[in-house]
């Protein structure tokens, strides 16, 4: 499948594999951040997710794929503390405001500065007819929030500090994209960078959470929990796992776009599974969002 897939890049066929990966990944990443914001402790739904997905790439990181070239170690050490600041920077987020309200900040933040990274890292350039596709998605993107804050009745207190962590999230969002698709692009084999990148990323938050469930008084019941762990595990493996195969088939700027169309879905998420209000503004920014990612596919 490897040999398959990297016989793909650059190709239209290739093309539209990482239109229809970003697309899904989309959908499953608005998926992971409601299991992480959901009943439990968001860091302790992180690290129930992280260790679970951990355990099932290792097996594939030692026995299955073949082993990381010597350049391939500080790319994944650098990854994994990019990832790090990534995952405290949200569960601080998510611990101080609404999943509506914060969930677009960091997404509206994250295709911008991709976009850019792409450039600078890549050389990688959007059309005029592109760039104006960036800005309708963003304005949907941002009238959300905007429209989110002013009306969702919950956490006011502290707003002020989740809308700032919520541009710091989106900013390792895009240096995350960016990094990972260079990791992935400088693996020889693209399911040796996913497996060892899983395998080790997901260790990583491991110390905080634990310490955190230790100082809890009142410990939540570890059976929801690990099955919450393992349904994200299985959600992270296909959402993050189709974008950095997306970064590496095609343009990364275009699938970090597509990628934020995630922000309706968390909108339809919130309001059929967490009972979060949806009237018809929130429907029509929606659409402009969904606008923006067609514009920014077709316009290149």
């Amino acid at each position: 499948m490897s040999a398959w897939l990297i016989s793909l890049e650059g190709t239209e066929a290739g093309s539209l594999l990482a239109t229809a990966l970003a697309v899904m990944a989309a959908f499953l990443h608005a998926v992971f951040g409601a299991l992480q914001k959901g009943r439990h402790d968001p860091w302790l739904s992180r690290g129930a997710i992280d260790a679970s997905y951990s355990a099932m790439a290792a097996p594939f990181a030692l026995f299955v794929v073949p082993w990381p070239g010597a350049h391939m170690w500080p790319i994944f050490a650098g990854a994994v503390v990019i990832h790090v600041g990534y995952k405290v920077l949200q569960a601080m987020a998510y611990s101080r405001g609404a999943y509506t309200v914060v969930y677009p900040v960091v997404r509206g933040t994250g295709p911008l500065f991709a976009v850019i990274g792409a450039w600078l890292l890549f050389g990688e350039r959007f059309t005029p007819v592109q760039w104006l596709g960036v800005a309708v998605l963003l304005t949907g993107i941002y009238g959300l929030a905007i429209y989110n804050l002013r009306f969702y009745p919950l956490q006011r207190d502290t707003r002020h500090m989740a809308l700032g962590l919520a541009v710091a999230t989106g900013l390792f969002v895009a240096l995350y994209t960016t990094y990972d698709a260079y990791g992935i692009r400088a693996a020889a084999d693209p399911f040796t960078f996913l497996a060892w990148f899983f395998f080790l990323d997901g260790l990583s938050i491991l110390p905080i959470a634990w310490a955190r469930w230790r100082a809890m008084p009142v410990r939540p019941a570890p059976g929801p929990l690990a099955v919450r762990g393992v349904t994200g595990g299985l959600v992270a493996f296909l959402s993050f796992g189709s974008i950095m195969l997306a970064t590496r088939l095609d343009k990364v700027g275009e699938a970090a776009v597509l990628r934020e169309t995630s922000t309706v879905f968390a909108a339809l998420i919130g309001w059929l599974v967490l009972k979060e209000t949806v009237g018809p503004r929130r429907i029509a920014l929606m659409g402009l969002i969904a606008a923006g990612a067609v514009i920014v596919e077709f316009g290149g």
